[in-house]
This record gives structure tokens, C-alpha cells and sequence, in this order.
């Protein structure tokens, strides 16, 4: 069976939204942002969320819509914390190609000012590098594909790596 969908992920602010919506453009792909679908589905903002029911309430939503995507054809752009869910994953692996979008820790600090209002799943006292530590083997475990991106990169650099990787050589 050939996967028609591409999942993106990785840390927050590593360009999974402007990447995905580009990656759509260039392929003839839908695009769907998994953050907007729980903001869709709960009216709410993800920081709203989080900061009024809870990490864990809103892991359980984010789960849960992960879970109800079914299309083809699309690029997924996923929240950075999809990858806590081992179902919701291999969900969303059956039908579609997972790249991983790696960004080197001190680029997301400088890319990352917003972390308090932009609805990064992050459980009280955690840091970014507890989180990015808690991740980055998530991510890698998850991912067929791996693209570099750093601050040095373009948006549409990470795009063409993206492309050439689906189109020619693995991981």
C-alpha cells in the first residue's frame, strides 16, 4: 500500500505549520493542522486549555483528535507533543510518511519567545530542555524520515530537503 498521507513533527516552533502548508502547496496536498482541529473541536486555545483543565486534559484531547483523523492525501502538520501517544502514532503512520523536523535545541530557544501563551503541552517546572530531552528519542523513534533545520535554513530549504527525501533516498 502506498502511504498518501505525510505527517510532520517535532519541537514546537520548528516549522511543522509554515513547512506543511509550503510541502501541500508543492505536492497537491490538503494541509491540516492538528493544533487547529483541538481548537476547533473545544472552541478553546490550546494555552486556555491547559492552563484552565490541565497538561493531562489536554494530552487526553490531543489524543483523541489525533486518533480521529482519517484522510488521504494530506500533509498533517502535528502538535510537538503528538509523539507521547504510541497509538495516536502508529495511527497516523498506517497512511502516511512521518518526517521528523530536527532543530538544534538552541535555535527552538531563539525561535520559542511565546512558550507561556502558545499552548506547548508542558507539565509544571519543566523546562524547554527537559522537554526537548523528553522528546528528541520520540521523535526519532517515530519518524521514517529525518530533515536538519537550524536558523541558518530557510523555510523552503527544509521544504526541498523534505521533497528530495520523499522523492529519492530514506531516513
Amino acid at each position: 500500500m502506498n502511504k498518501t498521507n505525510i505527517v510532520l513533527i517535532g519541537m514546537p516552533s520548528c516549522g511543522k505549520s509554515v513547512t506543511g502548508v509550503i510541502l501541500a502547496k508543492i505536492l497537491n496536498k490538503q494541509y491540516i493542522d492538528a493544533d487547529l482541529l483541538i481548537q476547533e473541536k473545544t472552541g478553546r486555545g490550546l494555552q486556555d486549555i491547559i492552563n484552565n483543565d490541565g497538561i493531562d486534559a489536554f494530552k487526553k484531547i490531543e489524543e483523541d483528535v489525533l486518533l480521529s483523523i482519517d484522510v488521504t492525501n494530506c500533509v498533517i502538520a502535528t502538535g510537538g507533543s503528538a509523539v507521547y501517544y504510541d497509538s495516536a502514532m502508529r495511527h497516523l503512520s498506517e497512511e502516511g510518511v512521518v518526517i521528523y523536523i530536527d532543530v538544534p535545541l538552541p535555535d527552538i530557544k531563539k525561535r520559542l519567545s511565546n512558550i507561556k501563551t502558545r499552548g506547548v503541552a508542558m507539565g509544571k517546572g519543566q523546562t524547554l530542555d527537559d522537554l526537548y530531552a523528553l522528546r528528541k528519542p520520540l521523535y526519532e523513534k517515530y519518524a521514517e524520515i529525518t530533515v536538519d533545520s537550524n536558523n541558518k535554513n530557510t523555510m523552503e530549504d527544509t521544504v526541498e530537503k523534505m521533497v528530495a527525501k520523499l522523492l529519492g533516498s530514506g531516513k
